[in-house]
């Protein structure tokens, strides 16, 4: 029998509470639920007002992996959605995540969160940069924090203001609140960072992805400023062996990093980081802080 919980007034169904989803650590799916229930203030922050798509793992990171942007099959008709370009003459609907019964209904799906960098109601008219910094092993995040280090002094000196964050992966993300600006600007400006990083740091930047130019090096990826593209939302779980969480970090950490695992961050350690130092991602909520690009 499926439990049927109540949240915020909301009747919602939760399935498999005790599957195990994240094998080497045990992690059930109920745990996945209370994780995203404990960061639910910060994470809906930051994914509010934001069409999302949805990288599904329901038998976990060694089963099939769907990624949606679509309104999953059965969506309540109280989960709020919102029109999406597609194409020059289509439209479609995604979710907007918008409070508790929404994101505990999404996270019963087994998900990772991931969001463009502009609001809903304005496609394409970016609020936020993002460079995907990528290590081509032998290089780890340990190089990435490097690149970091030297992209914020770039950024600062355009007068931008950069937030980084794990990937939840092997990398790092770079984020920067904007005044609204259109998507294809961005790009160009992104693009241009990464080829500067490149000239300047020719021994531990590459800006672009092929695979032969990649080893031992970071590839400082500017694509995700793009209108169509997504990025995984601050403090949503990866789909990776270990309940591996895209967590914010402050620049102290980036650059007191000198092994890989300095800045792993599992489920269970976000609350108590949340409560130490606080949401590390706010300043991109700070109107004040929203940059031009030059």
């Amino acid at each position: 029998m499926t439990p049927i919980t109540l949240v915020e007034g909301r009747r919602i169904s939760l399935s498999n509470l005790d599957k195990v989803l994240y094998p080497e650590t045990g992690f059930t799916k109920g745990e996945v639920l209370h994780y995203y229930a404990t960061v639910a203030d910060p994470l809906l922050a930051h994914i509010h007002d934001r069409p999302v798509s949805f990288l599904r793992y329901p038998d976990g990171p060694d089963g099939q992996l769907f990624f949606t942007k679509n309104p999953p099959p059965g969506t309540p008709a109280w989960v709020k959605t919102t029109p999406v370009p597609r194409s020059e003459d289509l439209r479609a609907e995604q979710v907007v995540v918008a409070d508790l019964p929404a994101l505990m209904w999404a996270a019963n799906l087994v998900v990772e969160f991931h969001t463009p960098q502009w609001p809903a109601g304005a496609p394409a008219l970016a609020d936020r940069l993002i460079l995907d910094l990528d290590p081509g092993p032998p290089a780890t995040v340990v190089e990435c924090c490097a690149a970091a280090l030297w992209l914020r002094d770039r950024l600062a000196a355009d007068g931008l203001h950069a937030c980084p964050k794990t990937s939840g992966s092997k990398g790092l993300h770079l984020a920067v609140p904007l005044v609204p600006t259109p998507s294809e600007h961005v790009s160009a400006y992104a693009k241009a960072l990464a080829q500067e990083a490149e000239r300047e740091l020719p021994d531990l930047v590459v800006h672009r992805m092929t695979k032969a130019l990649r080893p031992g090096k970071v590839f400082v990826d500017h694509s995700q400023n793009a209108a169509a593209k997504t990025t995984a939302a601050p403090y949503t779980l990866r789909a990776r062996a270990l309940p591996m969480v895209s967590a914010p970090l402050s620049w102290a950490e980036v650059r007191a990093c000198r092994t890989p695992s300095d800045l792993v961050f599992l489920a269970d350690d976000i609350a108590p980081r949340l409560a130490r130092e606080g949401d590390l991602f706010a300043p991109l909520l700070d109107p004040g802080l929203a940059g031009r690009l030059p």
